[in-house]
């Protein structure tokens, strides 16, 4: 029997979905329609930069985001081999996928830290 990580990357999609569906909506809300509205004032920068001082924050907005980019990775690969019937490419579109929510990790890391 051949082991494949498929059942990981289902994972790293589900964990993304369920962070993208509790967490995005609020932010959106926040900082898409509340803020620019006037009805909550804008966090002063000094705020925002205490929040990000402790590196447990900066962690789990790392994990965040590298969840949500896995679920638009696997999303995109198989939304695009379906609609697009390009599923012969399926190695090619599974690195460009992975490999750019990897980057994206990266670079999350690199700027948080």
């Amino acid at each position: 029997m051949k082991r494949t990580i498929e059942p990981y990357l289902w994972l790293l999609f589900s964990g993304g979905g369920v962070v993208a569906a509790l967490l995005l909506p609020v932010l959106v809300l926040l900082f898409g329609v509340l803020m620019p509205l006037g009805v909550l004032d804008w966090p002063a920068q000094a705020d925002l930069r205490a929040l990000l001082d402790p590196p447990v924050v900066r962690l789990a907005l790392i994990v965040i985001l590298v969840l949500c980019l896995f679920h638009a990775a696997h999303r995109i690969r198989f939304t695009s081999e379906e609609l697009l019937g390009i599923a012969r490419f399926d190695l090619v579109i599974a690195v460009l996928c992975y490999g750019g929510a990897i980057a994206g990790g990266a670079i999350a890391v690199l700027t948080m830290f």
